[in-house]
């Protein structure tokens, strides 16, 4: 669908094969900076005393206010999400999380599973992660987002991406309609369907924004390195339902990946 966009022609192409773009500079790094010093805070530790940060990750949910309102809230990433997601399709976000903030450690952090972000079902059971659900619509998800709050290399436990997964799921999720599957469903083989497809780390210099198809499979990792990661994940939500058949055309680069996966 015609945009005026911060992504090239190419960058939505490969957004669509692959499952995943990276926007650099897509917030600046003085914002980067005043929202990991609050967040320091947050997680009670001291940045300056390593002894402090005794658990592999901490979880902090999402936070508002000027800070993460102007991180959210710049021409970049308005752009790129009207790139993939469709003019008047997207709702602004008004706070940004969840935030796993991940410390060098030699513990196993427990949360480096392969899977898929689910986008609903957790309101009838949000206790039980794993009933909730996605289906190949994806329903209440428009995208999900990697903000880097701070520089993550090779050894800063980059999120880990299988390239092309999105379609693969996209084919699994077909056949459940509307219902969709849960994560349960869904990681019942520790998503070996999508094992063989290259892998991919989310890294990149504070104030980068990777814009992830909804059904792209990633996990985390164990810090190697010596400074902590700070990162927010939160999903971009749709203002109007996704749609796989517009009597128009106007299909999305989201839509149009599931499309492809479907072979429409």
């Amino acid at each position: 669908m015609p945009n005026s966009s911060s992504l090239s022609p190419a960058q939505i192409e490969r957004f669509i094969t692959d499952g995943f773009v990276r926007l650099d500079r897509a917030f600046p790094k003085t914002l980067a900076d005043e929202a990991r010093t609050f967040l320091w805070r947050q997680t009670g530790c001291d940045p300056a005393d390593p002894s402090t940060w005794t658990k592999p990750v901490i979880r902090l949910a999402g936070f508002g206010g000027p800070i993460f309102h102007a991180v959210a809230s710049t021409p970049a990433l308005h752009a790129a999400f009207d790139a993939l997601v469709g003019a008047g399709r997207w709702q602004p976000l008004h706070a940004i999380g969840s935030f796993p903030i991940r410390f060098p450690s030699a513990e196993n952090p427990g949360d480096d599973g392969w899977h898929v972000d689910m986008s609903f079902g957790w309101q009838e059971r949000p206790d039980d992660f794993l009933s909730w659900r996605v289906n190949v619509s994806s329903r209440d998800r428009a995208l999900l987002l990697l903000f880097l709050f701070s520089d993550v290399g090779d050894d800063d436990a980059p999120t880990r991406i299988r390239v092309g997964s999105h379609l693969e799921i996209a084919r699994q999720l077909a056949p459940a309609g509307d219902a969709g599957l849960s994560l349960r469903d869904l990681a019942a083989d520790g998503f070996a369907s999508t094992a063989h497809l290259p892998e991919a780390t989310a890294t990149g210099e504070a104030g980068t924004v990777y814009l992830c198809h909804p059904f792209l499979v990633h996990a985390a990792q164990r810090h190697r390195g010596r400074v902590p990661k700070f990162m927010a994940q939160p999903p971009l939500l749709p203002s109007v339902p996704l749609a796989l058949d517009r009597p128009d055309g106007e299909y999305s680069p989201v839509e149009t990946a599931i499309r492809r996966a479907l072979e429409r």
